[in-house]
């Protein structure tokens, strides 16, 4: 599909063009300021150094519809040594085992097959393979992380993919049954780059599926915090269709999912696979032009609602605090640190925050530096309120966290509206304040 006629080609990552097609970038989409580095967690003896922040200025293209970031920061700088572990969300490791099976059953993949993930991380999903008897291996270009997979058995190649690389692999007879990114396609500055390097390394009958983030919950439920310098690009599945045809790839299903705050699954094949292609995806597709999605005016509506919701969080926090009450957060997600930062919310708001990721213990969140503490130091506090900040994970962290009814404290869920939940002696949870 074709939305507007012709276009060039993709703009450099630094450039005013759109990465994707290569038109003039016109319209802002949202402008969250200056930020660091969502995953550059503060050292303590680093606390009286200056950090580097970067626009969060997100731009919309009019042409191909791709809402987009500048490249500000090189990948390599961002990703060599990473701070998020997969494995530490459990709710993520099961939906990712559930896929794995699932994938196997519907593909009928077996001894034979070839599975490639990209972005493996630290073999979060590709270890529930080993058990299906299936083959796989996965790219990572954080050593860190990587490492971690190695260490659990899972073939790990310490790279950036792309054209380059899938090239590399097919020569070395690594060509795909199945091709797998989850949550990386928004980590990508050179689409058109990363989208070639999946046709090259996909078998003639093979599938690629991509999990991501649907813009339309995005703009939908003021997803604001999802928006990082990580975070190149958000899309709508308008947007991905675009990019698959640019590549001779073929949409052929999609499925809606609630990881991540509502996510798409898109699944790939050659343009020239004879699969039949499902009745979700031209639905889909309804809905988002009924959206407007397929007019650039849509997306300039979002920005006054991230300021009121800025806005709206700011009067609840500072309501809570004058009346005396103590605050913490939980978790340090790259998520939360726009949060923080956009909204300014510092230790005169959060004493401290806890995370489940032993390797951010004792440092301190980017530009607001709120230390990062143990789990255990939420029960040696007994704040009044917890902020949850990776609130995509609010019924797993809550359910973890039950216990903080027995001093009479509550949590606090900052989107898609600031609200106050209170646990009940059944572990349910209903709204106090909206």
């Amino acid at each position: 599909m074709k939305l507007f006629g012709s276009a060039p080609e993709g703009g450099r990552p630094h450039s005013g063009k759109c990465r994707l097609c290569g038109s003039d970038l016109r319209h802002v989409f949202v402008d969250l300021g200056m930020s660091p580095l969502c995953e550059r967690f503060v050292p303590e003896e680093d606390l009286d150094r200056a950090e580097v922040s970067y626009p969060l200025r997100v731009l919309a293209c009019d042409f191909c519809l791709l809402v987009q970031l500048k490249a500000y920061v090189e990948p390599d700088e961002i990703f060599s040594d990473y701070a998020y572990f997969s494995s530490y969300s459990s709710s993520w490791v099961a939906h990712s085992k559930s896929y794995c099976e699932a994938i196997t059953r519907r593909l009928q993949l077996d001894a034979g097959s070839s599975v490639v993930e990209i972005a493996s991380n630290d073999g979060y999903l590709l270890q529930h393979f080993a058990p299906l008897g299936v083959r796989a291996l996965g790219i990572e270009p954080a050593q860190n992380v990587a490492r971690a997979a190695i260490e659990k058995g899972v073939e790990t190649r310490i790279a950036f993919f792309g054209s380059e690389l899938a090239q590399q692999l097919v020569s070395e007879g690594r060509q795909a049954d199945l091709i797998i990114g989850n949550n990386v396609l928004a980590q990508v500055p050179d689409l058109n780059d990363f989208v070639e390097g999946m046709r090259i390394l996909l078998k003639p009958d093979g599938v690629v599926t991509l999990e991501f983030p649907h813009l339309a919950r995005l703009m939908n439920e003021t997803q604001y915090d999802t928006i990082y310098h990580e975070h190149f690009s958000y899309f709508s599945l308008l947007a991905i269709e675009q990019i698959a045809a640019r590549h001779q790839l073929r949409l052929f299903d999609i499925e809606e999912l609630t990881t991540h705050g509502g996510s798409l699954r898109a699944y790939l094949v050659h343009a020239a696979s004879s699969r039949p292609q499902s009745p979700s995806v031209p639905a889909l597709f309804a809905r988002e032009r009924a959206m407007g999605l397929d007019r650039v005016a849509t997306y300039s509506a979002f920005a006054e609602r991230v300021r009121a919701s800025k806005r709206k969080l700011l009067s609840l926090l500072i309501g809570l605090k004058n009346e005396g009450k103590t605050i913490c957060g939980y978790g340090a997600p790259g998520k939360g640190n726009t949060l923080l930062n956009y909204c300014g919310i510092g230790t005169d708001f959060l004493d401290f925050t806890v995370d489940r990721n032993p390797h951010k213990h004792g440092h301190f969140t980017p530009g607001m530096h709120i230390p990062i503490l143990p789990l255990e130091a939420i029960e040696l506090a007994r704040p009044d309120y917890v902020l949850i900040l990776p609130w995509n994970l609010r019924d797993e962290i809550m359910a973890q966290m039950a216990h903080i009814a027995e001093w009479g404290a509550r949590f606090i869920v900052p989107i898609p509206e600031p609200r106050i939940v209170e646990p009940n002696g059944n572990a349910k949870w209903r709204e106090v304040v909206s």
